[in-house]
């Protein structure tokens, strides 16, 4: 590994070179390749020898399946892709001086965020500011905001890193909830004992969070409990409004449909700190300044329950 560093510093070839291997790392192909960065399967070929050349190192094996990366193209790839995540931060930069709101800006969220709530909180930004283009990666992953994979962030837990600024915006508050049909077709539970004789819609891989809340709240949050298991919030939540069974849901996005109706309220209900990050190095640009305080000012009116006043 360390060999590998030392040959891209003395050699440092073109970053064009990179992002064809990457594409390569990720497609499995030369001609996948070739289709996602619109050039011919030749011209891909070459770009792979000449960066096998520059760094005297073989990036891939041929197959019977296809291409296989060697251990030195897999050490690469975490650096490409930085080098990846930073080519787009330098282009979004560009886009725009630090004095005006004009230009792309990435923001990250979790997919429930990005569906349901960020749309009408996004839509009267951009009319107010119609040289500002939204980004947007929906994933329920961690991004990485000091290598610039996104510029602004909406996360559930407090960040670590310190060249980060981050501001606290309250709690998402989730409960158990039931659709009103399936109410009318099996009852709702009276007791916690009761939950077991209902379907629970749940998930499909336990994640230590998970692991925290069944020992806080003492719930039956086995995987073998569940009558429909999903990693998906978003599905959970399609099951949930189609009346499968029950399930958790933010209270927020539960009170905008009146057929969901609260499940043992009274004996179950936590929430999630929520936070909105930036890396402190946009702090002087005035477009990241104008999105991180819109998602501020909007996130907070949603967790207070005035989604009908966010303009």
């Amino acid at each position: 590994m360390v060999d590998i560093q030392k040959r891209m510093a003395a050699i440092e070839p073109a970053w064009d070179l990179y992002r064809t291997l990457l594409a390569v790392l990720e497609h499995g192909s030369l001609s996948a390749a070739a289709r996602v960065l619109g050039l011919t399967q030749p011209t891909v070929g070459r770009q792979i020898e000449a960066l096998e050349t520059q760094l005297g190192l073989p990036l891939f094996t041929r197959s019977q399946t296809g291409l296989l990366p060697t251990d030195a193209a897999r050490a690469l790839r975490p650096q490409a892709e930085a080098m990846r995540a930073n080519a787009a931060a330098l282009l979004r930069l560009a886009q725009g001086s630090a004095d005006e709101v004009r230009g792309a800006v990435r923001i990250t969220v979790s997919e429930m965020v990005g569906i349901e709530l960020l749309p009408p909180l996004l839509t009267p930004l951009r009319e107010q500011h119609p040289l500002l283009v939204l980004e947007l990666v929906l994933s329920d992953q961690l991004q990485n905001l000091l290598q610039r994979d996104a510029d602004i962030a909406v996360r559930m837990s407090p960040p670590t890193q310190d060249a980060l600024l981050a501001q606290k915006v309250g709690t998402v508050g989730l409960g158990l909830y039931a659709h009103r049909d399936y109410a009318l077709r099996h009852g709702l539970p009276q007791r916690l004992d009761e939950l077991a004789q209902h379907a629970l819609i749940g998930f499909d891989t336990e994640l230590p969070y998970i692991r925290r809340l069944r020992e806080q709240l003492s719930l039956p949050l086995n995987r073998d409990e569940f009558a429909a298991r999903c990693d998906n919030t978003l599905a959970q939540l399609a099951l949930l409004r189609a009346g499968f069974g029950i399930a958790f849901c933010q209270h927020g996005i539960a009170a905008r449909d009146p057929a969901l109706l609260p499940v043992l309220q009274a004996e179950i209900g936590f929430g999630f700190d929520t936070w909105v990050v930036m890396h402190e190095d946009l702090r002087g640009s005035r477009r990241h300044r104008v999105v991180f305080d819109a998602l501020l000012q909007g996130i907070k009116k949603h967790l207070n329950g005035e989604d009908d006043k966010i303009e």
